[in-house]
């Protein structure tokens, strides 16, 4: 007698005919419904409100702070010892100490002279400065270019050297760190460090260089980015509004309060003997700057931000580089968040407070709350909660803390106040990859170290401005058209699908209204992805 098998009983008002396949997805989803769906989504919703909570105090403490670092803070001449390098008849250029200035390169072909320029131009004694361009290209033609510069400058009088190495090895990190081991260096004090696109002002060692003259203690003089290209296009308004705010209050807050930010691997300068005592130059992440800045913080150095002292610079003008520069920038902390936690925990050197300050705020909050809450929040888990109507989202969390968060992040950027709500919009599409790129630090996956150079468009953009400035027939410069099939980002597009499907649901079956955002996310996840966000102009 054969053994009877076990069997699922389904009940009656469940059961259905074989034929009817949407009526067996229907089915299967009651059935999981209940016991895993909803659950796991109400999870997801008090872990993403335990993130929204996390952002948002940070988010206010930096607000307070700052006003209070504009109202009462002393400004860094008063809180540091500062006074001007004075000539001197009697002992010539002695009083001022010798500067490194490197300029690393990698096929800059539209903006080499105008960093090599600035550089060449830094008023500076000119047997106290030395200009090192670190030419890792390997294009001959541009190679040969950059060259033929830097003798130019060289017959004027400037002391300038072409350097070059064998292979790309540790990319950035690895050319400055050779550049450091040249015999001409040992007699250089301090170091300034300019990317192929950054265009100091002449007196920018002036100074920058006093604080680290008469401050022992100060490993690091950092100033701010100001962008030359911020209102070339709707993707440039977007940038210029997220990074004001990590000037304007992110590097201003770790400053005054910490001695301690990440250094953004330009437009600063750095004591030379701070960067040995360190470990020099590392390329175990794509964050060597900032990989370099808890190293020497770990060491007990102080860092200091100068807001008023501005650098000339580019932003990414295409959503291709865009994004290449976001996956960098979002993958390389996280990794380097993985490798470092325990030796800054297990540090003697720096305060308890300070190790709280970098471990939870600058990298843990900033730098992995901060992606994956917008994403997960706004784009995965409250529009499914429309599709599980079991599952609620309280008011709080779904509008009030991302609007004051939102109105907090804006402070940086007054003039494009406007376009804050599509730069909202904006930040929920980046905050995709961002995600992606945390994930794949944490995790140290595939492309945890790739490495890829922002493409610059330095020269043929100050074309551009002075034609229109001038109104002549100029020719214009025109991005080279891509093919519809090469902008598409699949990606977005799929989400853009998602999301528009949500919005549906709720149009019809809502009762909350979330289909209003869904939409409006719906087209900025379309416009990303067929590739014409760079493209739009936006309105003053």
């Amino acid at each position: 007698m054969a053994e009877d098998s076990p069997k699922f009983i389904i009940p009656e008002s469940f059961q259905v005919s074989s034929d009817d396949i949407g009526a067996q997805i229907g089915l299967i989803w009651e059935l999981i419904k209940a016991p895993l769906i909803v659950p796991l989504l109400k999870l997801g919703v008090y872990i993403c409100l335990t993130m929204s909570l996390m952002l948002f105090m940070e988010r206010l403490y930096m607000g307070i702070v700052i006003i209070l670092v504009k109202l009462f803070w002393k400004k860094p001449e008063k809180r540091y010892k500062w006074e001007p390098l004075q000539d001197d008849l009697e002992s010539g250029n002695s009083n001022f100490p010798v500067v490194l200035v490197q300029i690393p390169m990698f096929n800059e072909r539209e903006v080499y002279k105008l960093s090599i320029g600035a550089a060449s131009n830094l008023s500076w004694p000119a047997d106290r400065l030395v200009i090192q361009v670190l030419d890792d290209s390997t294009d001959p033609e541009i190679k040969q270019m950059v060259e033929l510069e830097c003798q130019r400058w060289a017959s004027k009088g400037v002391d300038i050297t072409y350097q070059i190495r064998e292979n790309r090895g540790g990319y950035k990190a690895g050319a400055l760190k050779e550049g450091l081991k040249r015999s001409y260096v040992k007699h250089c004090e301090y170091v300034a460090i300019f990317d192929a696109d950054f265009q100091p002002e002449p007196d920018y060692l002036r100074r920058a260089i006093p604080f680290l003259v008469h401050n022992s203690d100060i490993a690091l003089v950092q100033a701010r980015w100001r962008f030359v290209n911020a209102d070339e296009c709707l993707l440039t308004r977007m940038q210029e509004m997220s990074l004001d705010y990590h000037f304007t209050v992110e590097q201003e807050v770790g400053s005054s309060t910490h001695a301690f930010f990440g250094f953004n691997g330009t437009a600063g300068v750095w004591r030379i003997a701070a960067i040995n005592g360190a470990g020099g130059w590392k390329d175990r992440t794509t964050v060597e700057d900032m990989d370099l800045a808890v190293r020497c913080s770990l060491k007990g150095w102080k860092f200091l931000y100068l807001g008023d002292l501005q650098v000339k610079s580019e932003l990414p003008s295409t959503f291709k580089a865009f994004r290449f520069q976001q996956h960098r920038w979002s993958c390389g902390p996280a990794n380097l968040f993985r490798k470092m936690l325990m030796e800054i925990v297990k540090n003697k050197k720096v305060k308890f407070w300070k190790k709280v300050y970098v471990i939870y705020s600058f990298f843990f909050v900033r730098k992995i709350i901060a992606h994956m809450v917008t994403f997960w929040f706004y784009c995965v888990v409250l529009p499914l909660t429309i599709l599980v109507p079991e599952v609620e989202v309280p008011i709080w969390g779904a509008v009030y803390i991302p609007s004051i968060i939102t109105i907090l992040n804006s402070v940086g950027t007054p003039r494009s106040i406007h376009l804050l709500f599509y730069w909202i919009l904006f930040e929920n599409v980046m905050s995709l990859h961002r995600t992606k790129a945390t994930f794949i630090g944490l995790l140290e996956a595939g492309r945890a170290n790739e490495w890829v150079v922002t493409e610059k468009l330095g020269n043929k953009l100050q074309k551009n401005a002075d034609a229109s400035k001038n109104k002549t027939n100029v020719k214009m410069f025109k991005r080279p058209r891509l093919k519809f099939i090469d902008r598409l980002n699949t990606l977005e597009l799929g989400f853009a699908a998602f999301l528009f499907l949500c919005g549906c649901y709720d149009f019809v079956h809502g009762k909350n209204n979330y289909f209003v955002y869904l939409f409006l996310q719906t087209i900025t996840f379309f416009i990303t992805g067929i590739g014409y966000v760079g493209t739009i102009i936006p309105s003053s």
